[in-house]
Order: C-alpha cells, then sequence, then structure tokens
C-alpha cells in the first residue's frame, strides 16, 4: 500500500467495524494571486544539509499546481535541480541573485533576507 493511502486513512489498514466512517477533510486551495501581488522571500539556507547551500523561496500564495510550475521555471532558469515542499521552492546552490532578478522581471515582488 502507498504512502498516500495510509495518510488518508490516518495510518489505518483494516478495520472490522462495519459503521466506521473515514472522512477525509480536505483543505481547499485558494486562487493563486497574480505576480504582482505575490510577496516572494528569497534567502540563503544551508541548515540541515550536511553545510551545502539551498535557495529558499517562501511565500508563494496560491494552488500547488501553480507553485510547482513556478519552481520548475526557476530551476530551469538557474540550470540546477531542487524541489518544492512544504510551500517552500528549494533550489540547489547558491543562486540569490539570479532568482531576484528572475522574479522581478516576471512581475513578481521579492525581496532578498538574509
Amino acid at each position: 500500500m502507498s504512502k498516500r493511502k495510509l495518510q488518508v486513512s490516518g495510518g489505518l489498514v483494516y478495520s472490522t467495524n462495519p459503521d466506521l466512517n473515514l472522512t477525509v477533510n480536505h483543505i481547499p486551495e485558494t486562487d493563486t494571486l497574480s505576480a504582482g501581488e505575490q510577496r516572494l522571500k528569497v534567502r540563503l539556507d544551508t541548515r540541515h544539509r550536511a553545510g551545502k547551500a539551498v535557495t529558499l523561496i517562501t511565500g508563494f500564495r496560491g494552488k500547488q499546481a501553480d507553485l510547482q510550475e513556478l519552481g520548475r521555471q526557476l530551476k530551469s532558469f538557474c540550470g540546477t535541480g531542487g524541489t518544492v515542499k512544504d510551500g517552500e521552492i528549494i533550489v540547489q546552490g547558491e543562486n540569490r541573485q539570479k532568482i531576484l532578478s528572475w522574479l522581478v522581471k516576471n512581475g513578481y515582488t521579492a525581496s532578498q533576507h538574509v
């Protein structure tokens, strides 16, 4: 059984209770704000990464699919790997200036945090 199914059922694998009702509370996604309304924060992080630097982009408000797309575009622009998880875009390496200039050029309101 996949991990996703275990998380949906709260870890329950099997039950003999015929009256058991597993309800899943889905959090509705909010509509994605336009690029000018987004307040993104770009910072460098090395915590819990064996001393390797990554660039974190936080503050995105909107749908997960749009966040994934923005992360894909940023990783492609920088020519590096990375991931999107927990509402953050993680790009490998020290790419703060590059990402900041790309975000501003594409209409996002971004600021650099130390």
